[in-house]
Parts: C-alpha cells; structure tokens; sequence
C-alpha cells in the first residue's frame, strides 16, 4: 500500500531547491539538479498526474460516505381551488385554500454487501493512483536525465565535428601548397576539399541536433535554458551500486515496482467488482425514520394538520432483473482475467526490461574502461606522431589524423559514460528504488 507519495514528493522538492543553490555553477548554467527540480515542479505530465491522484482520492470518503445517514428535507406550499360535486357532496360551491407538505427523512444502510466491497475496492482505487504517482516520478527522472544527456552528447558531437573541420582545412591548406609547389598531386587537394564540404554539412546537423535536444529539455523543464553544466565523470562511475545478480534485481522489480504496484491494485478491483456484481442478487436492509407534517391536504378536512412520525427498517430482495445481474457477472469476470493477464504480461516484460539495463551497466563498465584505454593510446599516439613529424618521419597529414582519431574516442568514452548512467538510473526507476537520491549528489565537474 502507498501512503505517502506526495508528502514525500514535497520533501523531495525542499531538498533539491536547497541543493541547487549549492551546485550552481554560475548564472544561465543548469544543473541536473536544477533541472530536476524544475521538472518535479513543472512537468506537465508530472502536474497531470498529481492530478489524478488527487481526483482518485476523493473515490475512498465518497465510498466511506455512503455508509453514512443520507438524510433530506422537501418541502412544498400548494394554491388549491376545490369545486364540489353536488351529487356526491353535502354541499355546494367553490373553495380556494393552500396546502403545503413537510418531510424530512434519514436513511441508514443496515446491510448492503456491494457498499462493502464498494469501500474496500475504493482503497485499492486510491493505491493505484498512488502508485501511477510514483511511477511518472519515475519516469520523469528518466526523461530528464536522458534528455540532459542528449543535449551532452550532442554537444560533444558538434565539439568532434568543430575540431575536425579546423583539421581539415590545415589538410586542405597542406595540399593546397604542397601542390603549388610542385611536391602534391591534385587528388590530395580534391579529397580534402571533399571531406570539408562534408564536414560543412555534418556541422548543420549537429547544431541542429544541439538545438533540438535543448528544445526538449526545455519542455520537461518548462523554462528558457542557456547553458548545461557537465556532467562529473568520476561521480558516474564511482557512486555506490548495489550489488545484485540479475534475479536479484527482476525479484526486486517485482515487489517494488510502482508499475507492478498500480497493475496489482487494478487486479483488485477487478476482483471486488465480481464480488459487487454478485452482490445485486443479495437483499439489502436499510433503518428509516421519516417525520411528515402535512396541512389541507385532505379534501374532506381542509383546515386539518398533521404531524406523522415513523422509524421502521426497510428490506430490499431483488427477484429478478431481467438477466442483467448474470451479465455483470460475466462482465466482470472477463474483466478480471484481463487484469490478470495485463499484470502477468507486465511482469515477463519487466524482467527483459531489466535484463536489458542490467546488462548495459555491466557491459558499460566494460565498455568505459575500454574506451579509457582507447583514450591513453589515442593521446601516446599524438605525442609520437608529433615527434615524428619534428623527426621528418611523419607527414602534417599523420598527425592531424591523430588529433582526429582521439576526438573521436573522447566522444565515445563520453558516450558509454552517459550510456552507462542512464542505465543505472532505468534500472533504479524499474525496481521501484530512490532516483532522487542519486541525481541530488550530482556536482558539476569537467568531465
């Protein structure tokens, strides 16, 4: 059962306004933190689902409040105008009078199997909610943390493509003289030319893919963003993981998953409402009191009042409905079995969806210190280049390939490093477990 998801969502608020003036890096830069907490309070979805759960909430005192008295009052005043038959009256002639009529009567439910049902069906409505919260808290962390990181990896790529169009035009200009002066062919010439009229195009799509993947991040976040502050490489490979095998962490998902937790509660009341359906054949006792005062309303005594009081207890049986009970039964029935069936599919695509973010931060650990190698070669590889070239062993061409070659392994040791850390926090958000918490430690850093 979920209690307390939005006085935890207010606590969560406090704490990550406080650290976004700690982490700030600087007017117009944002933060993830800053991000977060700008999504937790302006995501559009998010408000929507607050919403909802709001609106849910109130299904629980509606189902308390039809155990309770449902007492009413009515209450009219009448102009009467009375002509006697002569034949059947001892007198004559026509009357005006007024009448009037006062009720007041309560009723107290005794005995009503689907208001039982009904009250407890209405609390797992409310758990459902409860969890769907939950769940697009979730879920918004994951939005944010992938788009932030999108605007990062796009940036990185504009970065990449920047610096290999300042190494083609000195491949450009090196051809260029060499064929001048005699020592080049025209061919060098041409395919630089032709790499950097690529480059031209790539570097459009880049800025494009840049201002794009603001654009989102600026959706979830509902402000103008000028600037992302880096993320801190260190902190996304050494934060404290728990460790688990695989069927520990899709065990896990299952009893904690919000996901998992609203399918659960639908189930039910899915259940419940056969019990409700069931219930229609059974009869019903309600206690009465009622207290009638009436004024000329009989016609033989036009100037009579009278005050009527009755308490009693009402019994209800139904008999027969014309089928329509059996077929809420079956309605209902069939609606269970999808409900089982819907929860039972969300369980066996959960496992995969954890296998899958599993495996990313396992192999992503891999990958990183792969790429970190890759990254030592690609330096040692420009420093011997650019001795060789001082040494006459190695062209301009040598070396500029080299400055190439380990900007490309930057941006994929910079891309297995967010792959890595989006994986660790789906998997988190899959298993039900505190994103918050992992994103609230985030300092910007180079990385």
């Amino acid at each position: 059962m979920l209690r307390k998801p939005i006085s935890a969502l207010r606590g969560t608020l406090t704490a990550i306004a406080l650290l976004c003036c700690i982490s700030s890096t600087g007017a117009g830069v944002l933060t993830l933190p800053q991000a977060y907490a700008l999504a937790l309070e302006r995501d559009a979805t998010l408000r929507a689902a607050r919403a909802a759960t709001a609106a849910a909430n109130e299904q629980l005192p509606q189902a308390q409040g039809q155990w309770l008295p449902n007492v009413s009052l009515s209450a009219s005043r009448s102009y009467n105008s009375l002509l006697r038959d002569p034949t059947n009256s001892l007198s004559t002639g026509a009357e005006q009078y007024f009448s009037y009529n006062q009720t007041l009567n309560l009723r107290q439910p005794l005995l009503r199997k689907p208001l039982s049902d009904n009250l407890t069906q209405a609390q797992f409505k409310v758990d459902d909610a409860q969890a769907g919260l939950v769940r697009e808290v979730q879920n918004l962390s994951v939005r944010l943390v992938g788009a932030y990181l999108d605007h990062l990896l796009s940036l990185d790529q504009l970065a990449l493509v920047e610096v290999q169009q300042k190494l083609i035009h000195s491949q450009l200009d090196a051809a260029q003289k060499s064929f001048a002066a005699g020592s080049g062919i025209r061919t060098d010439v041409d395919e630089a030319q032709a790499r950097l009229d690529l480059n031209k195009a790539q570097h459009l799509e880049a800025r494009l893919q840049v201002a794009m993947t603001l654009r989102q991040l600026e959706a979830i976040v509902n402000e103008p963003v000028e600037r992302l502050a880096p993320m801190n490489a260190q902190f996304m490979l050494a934060q404290p993981f728990e460790e688990r095998s695989l069927n520990g962490w899709i065990e896990l998902s299952e009893a904690e998953s919000p996901e998992i937790k609203s399918l659960q509660a639908r189930l039910e009341v899915a259940r419940l409402e056969i019990a409700k359906a069931q219930g229609a054949h059974l009869p019903t006792i309600d206690a009465v009191a009622q207290v009638m005062r009436s004024g000329s309303e009989n016609v033989l005594a036009l100037s009579s009042n009278y005050t009527n009081r009755v308490v009693g207890l009402q019994l209800n049986l139904p008999l027969y409905s014309g089928g329509m009970i059996n077929s809420s039964v079956r309605q209902a029935v069939a609606s269970f079995e999808q409900a089982q069936e819907l929860l039972e599919a969300t369980r066996r695509d959960l496992g995969v969806r954890v296998n899958r973010e599993y495996r990313g931060i396992v192999e992503g650990q891999l990958r990183i210190r792969a790429q970190e190698q890759a990254l030592v070669s690609a330096e040692q590889l420009v420093i011997s280049s650019q001795r060789s070239f001082k040494a006459g062993n190695r062209t301009l061409i040598d070396v500029l390939n080299a400055e190439q070659q380990k900007q490309v392994v930057v941006r994929d040791l910079m891309q297995a490093r967010y792959v890595y850390f989006l994986a660790k926090v789906k998997l988190m958000a899959l298993c039900g477990l505190d994103v918050t918490a992992l994103l609230s430690q985030l300092s910007p850093a180079n990385p």
